[in-house]
């Protein structure tokens, strides 16, 4: 694992209202060699919107975008949008985020879900469809979508309480079947809560998937796992050991203490690139070749 030397790549801009208290936890897919990254970020009003970025080569930023792509609607994420991961599926963006605001005259997260068209999406018209809860009135978070459909129909995989659960869905409106995947490990480093990072790469030997793991000093690193390719519900291998943990002082001090959280990756040449949020505070990236993550045969 290799630390990008530039790291922070993205922090907060004192003079941009909405991104002037943090920039961290971003999504990300390559499109026509170069990287989108779409990234949340806090201002002043302690509410979250997500902002827009673009890289060449996945490490240095070419362009920001002065003004978020996405914020709060209604009651129910007008609290922020958080956390988006993004998956290209059928020349669309469908972007899961976590919807933070009222539900029942009560505050809660749930699990947001709208779309956009890839065209639109290039030519920067936002042009984001219609926003729904995938459970309206169940607290839950870190949803994604895996980039193909299984057995025809929609995969989604959240956090429901401490664990990693999946649903499916042939619309994207009724979703069913939920069922747990992976829980947390006592004495491990995800001993407390387990929950997904961006969505699982397909590989031949199964589908790839990073995840962050918090054990109960509240420390926060990231995980992988790899799952079987036609039934992403059964874990074939999960590794012992962490693949990234919080030790640089970007990563370790900020608005939450000993924080590194990813919502998004892409493959470059072999590499993984996981973007990830060091500290809640600031935007970062760690890079591994794929082999490293699988497991030794």
């Amino acid at each position: 694992m290799n630390r990008f030397q530039g790291n922070p790549i993205l922090e907060p801009i004192g003079i941009h209202e909405w991104e002037s208290q943090l920039v961290c936890n971003a999504a990300a897919f390559g499109f026509n060699k170069k990287i989108h990254i779409l990234y949340r970020a806090m201002g002043n009003d302690h509410i979250s919107r997500i902002g827009y970025a673009t890289s060449t080569d996945g490490y240095h930023i070419d362009e920001r975008f002065p003004l978020p792509i996405f914020s709060p609607s209604s009651d129910p994420e007008k609290e922020g949008c958080e956390d988006p991961r993004i998956t290209l599926l059928d020349n669309s963006l469908i972007m899961a985020y976590t919807a933070f605001g009222n539900y029942a005259n009560q505050k809660v997260y749930q699990i947001g879900l709208t779309s956009i068209g890839l065209n639109d999406f290039l030519d920067r018209k936002w042009t984001w469809g219609k926003r729904s809860l995938v459970f309206p009135g169940v607290r839950n978070k870190n949803g994604l979508i895996f980039p193909k459909k299984i057995g025809g129909e929609y995969i989604l995989f959240h956090r429901l309480g401490l664990d990693v659960c999946v649903a499916r869905s042939g619309d994207l409106k009724r979703w069913h079947d939920v069922k747990f995947v992976m829980a947390p490990r006592a004495e491990r480093w995800d001993s407390w809560k387990v929950g997904t990072a961006g969505p699982p790469i397909e590989l031949n030997e199964g589908w790839l998937f990073i995840y962050h793991g918090i054990n109960y000093d509240k420390i926060y690193a990231l995980g992988v796992a790899l799952l079987d390719k036609d039934n992403p519900e059964e874990i074939i291998y999960r590794a012992e050991n962490p693949i990234l943990t919080p030790e640089k002082d970007y990563e370790v001090f900020g608005k939450v203490k000993n924080v590194v959280y990813s919502c998004g990756h892409v493959v470059v040449d072999g590499k993984i690139l996981i973007y990830y949020g060091g500290a809640d505070s600031v935007l970062c990236i760690a890079t591994y070749d794929l082999s490293e993550l699988l497991p030794k045969k």
